[in-house]
């Protein structure tokens, strides 16, 4: 998604469809029952608190209200799925098209029979490893360890502590740009490290995944040690990003990261931690611009330093 150029669909003019209220909407509001807001402020909803808005977020009212906004969409726009913003870079020129987060209706979970969790698009890692671990489902601990939701898990194979989602997913649902629904098995999004071939604009609503027979106690450790490697390796109480490079073959990001002296790096508001040399952090003040130049920068000097060039694990979207 980093190298996708949202220019060549959007001029970066909101769209000029008249609409309930007189306000310019991507389509008629008649009948669609979730919240559609113009020039929408995402800094608040993302991890770096930085970042523009985005000309339209449409927070849909259930599965069937996505599906007929995005029909009478019908693809004539961007359409981007924003789930806990925890591995996102909003750059300051906000993102063009419409921004759809998904709500209360898309959070459920549930087990099922064979030791199969269905999970709705807008679950947190949390919510599925705890009912997993109450339901004595056992392999899906490290989600635990992944702060985002299950649409973002999928859509980027997210994964921690030696497990992915590729180790899981039996299938999802998605909704296509053009509304429709479809159900897509696990070997059809060709997984490889943190990458999908999962549409552009496709929205992940529903996912099932496998797990095996355990004893919730010891599930519950499990979580429990994962909880605790996170807090005292990771700045999880600054404005941050998560991991910020992918691991090359063989080798860690954080140690090609501190090997070039990046360690605490600075620019502008924004810093290498020096907690955990993978993640970028905003100090307080940091622009988007700050933070993608800070990496940038980073990956400039592990080159010099080592030959690797780093690649971006934190999807950057959106105009400069």
């Amino acid at each position: 998604m980093d190298q996708f150029d949202w220019a060549e669909l959007d001029d970066g003019m909101a769209p000029d469809c008249a609409v309930e209220g007189a306000v310019a909407g991507p389509v008629s509001a008649e009948g669609i029952r979730g919240a559609l807001t113009p020039n929408a402020p995402l800094a608040k909803l993302v991890w770096f608190k930085t970042g523009g808005a985005a000309d339209w977020l449409f927070e849909p009212a259930d599965l069937d209200d996505l599906r007929e906004f995005l029909l009478r969409l019908d693809g004539n726009l961007p359409v981007m799925a924003l789930g806990l913003g925890s591995n996102m870079i909003v750059r300051d020129g906000g993102v063009p098209g419409v921004v759809v987060r998904l709500g209360k209706a898309f959070a459920k979970v549930e087990a099922k029979g064979d030791h199969v969790l269905e999970c709705g698009g807008g679950a947190s890692g949390i919510l599925v490893s705890s009912t997993a671990r109450d339901a004595g489902i056992a392999g899906l601990e490290f989600l635990r360890g992944i702060p985002g939701t299950v649409g973002g898990f999928v859509r980027m194979n997210g994964g921690a502590y030696g497990r992915e989602v590729a180790d899981v997913l039996i299938d999802c649902d998605v909704v296509m740009p053009g509304g429709e629904l479809v159900r897509l098995p696990a070997a059809d999004l060709r997984y490889t490290y943190r990458h999908s071939a999962l549409p552009e604009g496709a929205v992940v609503v529903a996912a099932r995944l496998q797990g095996t027979p355990g004893d919730p106690a010891e599930i519950g450790a499990e979580m429990d040690r994962i909880a605790k490697a996170r807090e005292e390796s990771q700045p999880l109480r600054t404005k941050t990003g998560g991991s910020t490079f992918k691991n090359p073959e063989g080798d860690k990001a954080w140690r090609l990261v501190d090997a070039a002296g990046c360690r605490g790096l600075r620019m502008g508001g924004a810093q290498v931690s020096e907690k955990h040399a993978n993640f970028l952090i905003n100090t307080g003040d940091a622009t988007s611009a700050d933070i993608e130049g800070l990496g940038e920068e980073v990956r400039r000097r592990v080159y010099a330093h080592s030959g690797v060039m780093l690649e971006w694990e934190i999807q950057r979207v959106g105009r400069p």
